[in-house]
């Protein structure tokens, strides 16, 4: 009973963070797990890929995905405080 009225208690406080971000805030952290959930996904293709060339293209291909997720969300972000 206990682990539920913690998890419970969780969601809660999650939920209340959330209410105090702004509409551009929660933009920028969609923007950005899309872009983390892409780059895994290339990441993951570069795990299973059996050339080290295709790895290597692939893993570089995450590493610029997260870099130009962060790189617009920020500017979502800067761009509301205008």
């Amino acid at each position: 009973m206990n682990r539920i009225a913690i998890a419970v208690l969780a969601a809660g406080i999650s939920a209340l963070a959330a209410c105090q971000e702004s509409p551009e805030e929660a933009q920028a952290e969609n923007i950005q797990a899309n872009a983390e959930a892409a780059a895994d996904a290339f990441e993951e293709a570069a795990d299973n890929a059996g050339n080290e060339n295709v790895e290597e293209a692939l893993e570089n291909a995450a590493e610029g995905i997260r870099e130009g997720g962060e790189n617009i969300a920020d500017q979502v972000v800067d761009n509301s405080a205008e």
